[in-house]
């Protein structure tokens, strides 16, 4: 008793460790959306095209994806507590470079740092919460940690639009006082934990070779409209991306002793969660790509203003916010892959609806808002169904690393969506036809998404699979 006593803190103090947490990880998902909004000022602003521009949002998802499997291992050697509040540290500076940036480059530079100390922190987030609360106030803890990223996609766009009229360096700006208050009471209330038995370090090669990878992709799809298919910078860069890739396959193979592989190899031996990761992939494209083309759109090709284009934007993620919870039911009861496919394919209905509906006059009402609602409750249905397939067909041991491992998934998935959508659409979503053609892109994906969710068959959601064993 006296044991547990010690190790379980008040619920005031464990309400404080989960504002902190919430907090740190809303800021750290929030730039992946409130970012897009600023496109166009950004782009007037730095005389920069949209092509360039595309980095100040893949830098930040690369270096996320492939830090966060190295940055929790590290905190598990040294100490949870320590990593999360210097990945605060390290967020709240680079959004401070952001802010003061000269020009895309240095924006770029300061984004990667800011991704830096975003995967810090989402790495030792839930850790920190399952350390803090007691096994039956887990389930709150986690359900709230869940909600934040839907909150952050929600808020995002509106919040990026409001700033922006004031200037493009306030949707940097923001995240310091949040930043500062969360490391002033994780200071006083984090407690701290590690994993004593774990004496493995992070395989910088591979990790670095991930990177290679990844950038050399993003970079041959973005600069082909300008350069040309077959020019040989952009044949360079995706054969090299191509060769890094199989390089970072056979290290993870023959990773060296005492390191941990950056990708878990036999973990994709269960179909469930190989499946499950391709298909987030793919739909986290799909989505990316869905979200910087109906910026562009609004914003170009019916002019309008960042904030009227941010609020436009509220319905779907809100939807997808509100939907989670009950669509995890839905797949204990019929099944996580079903409901994850068709939650991909609302999400395809909803582009094909823009597709042929949304003309060169702005009907928001009649045009847009019907897609929103579908691409909505189609991302709602499918994240939770997805991650709850593939965490659940993990053992305990490895759960973890599978799901930093997923979560990587998703965030290389945005990557490759920014990367296609601007290859599509030759740097210019500005013009119907063009907007089309992204969008038919967001359908390709998602149509993808989806036949990965089918083949993943039921799944099952953990926590609810178990809660009528603990109501008996």
């Amino acid at each position: 008793m006296a044991a547990t006593e010690q190790r379980t803190p008040s619920a005031t103090r464990s309400g404080l460790v989960l504002l902190v947490v919430s907090a740190a990880v809303f800021l750290a998902s929030l730039d992946l959306f409130i970012v897009n909004v600023a496109f166009p000022e950004l782009g007037r602003a730095l005389d920069a095209s949209t092509a360039a521009l595309s980095w100040v949002l893949n830098g930040y998802t690369i270096g996320f994806a492939a830090l966060l499997a190295p940055a929790g291992r590290v905190a598990d050697r040294i100490g949870r507590r320590r990593v999360f509040l210097s990945g605060l540290v390290t967020f709240s500076l680079g959004s401070l470079g952001c802010a003061l940036a000269w020009g895309v480059g240095s924006l770029v530079a300061f984004r990667v740092v800011q991704s830096v100390g975003a995967a810090m922190v989402t790495a030792t987030s839930l850790a920190l919460l399952l350390h803090t609360f007691p096994p039956a106030r887990r389930a709150h803890a986690i359900g709230v940690w869940s909600a934040v990223g839907g909150v952050a996609a929600a808020l995002g766009p509106p919040i990026g639009g409001l700033l922006v009229e004031a200037s493009w360096r306030w949707v940097f700006l923001v995240n310091l006082p949040v930043g500062i208050a969360a490391l002033v009471v994780g200071l006083r209330v984090l407690p701290e934990s590690r994993d004593e038995a774990e004496t493995r370090r992070p395989d910088v090669v591979g990790t670095a070779l991930l990177v290679l990878a990844v950038g050399l992709l993003a970079y041959g799809l973005v600069d082909a409209p300008e350069r040309g298919w077959s020019s040989r910078v952009v044949l360079v860069s995706l054969v090299a991306a191509v060769l890094a890739g199989a390089l970072v396959v056979v290290r993870a193979a023959r990773a060296p002793g005492g390191t941990v592989p950056v990708l878990p190899l036999p973990l994709f031996r269960s179909r469930p969660f190989a499946l499950g990761c391709l298909s987030i992939a793919a739909f986290m494209a799909a989505f990316a790509a869905m979200l910087l083309g109906n910026v562009l759109w609004l914003t170009g090709g019916w002019g309008w203003s960042p904030i009227t284009a941010g609020f436009a934007l509220v319905p779907g993620p809100l939807l997808a916010a509100v939907s989670a919870v009950p669509a995890g039911r839905l797949g204990a009861r019929v099944g996580c892959g079903v409901v994850a496919a068709a939650g991909t394919a609302l999400f395809a209905l909803g582009s094909l609806w823009w597709v042929t509906q949304v003309g060169v006059e702005a009907h928001y009402v009649t045009d847009l808002l019907p897609g929103q609602v579908l691409t909505g409750l189609g991302v709602g249905l499918t994240l939770t169904n997805l991650s709850a397939a593939a965490s659940s067909s993990l053992p305990p041991a490895a759960l973890a690393t599978g799901t930093a491992t997923f979560g990587a998934a998703r965030q290389l998935g945005a990557t490759l969506g920014v990367a296609l959508l601007l290859a599509v659409v030759a740097g210019d979503g500005t013009s119907l036809p063009t907007a089309d053609r992204g969008w038919l892109l967001v359908i390709v994906l998602a149509a993808v998404a989806s036949a990965l969710a089918l083949a993943v068959g039921r799944g099952h959601h953990p926590e609810l699979r178990a809660a009528p064993a603990r109501t008996r």
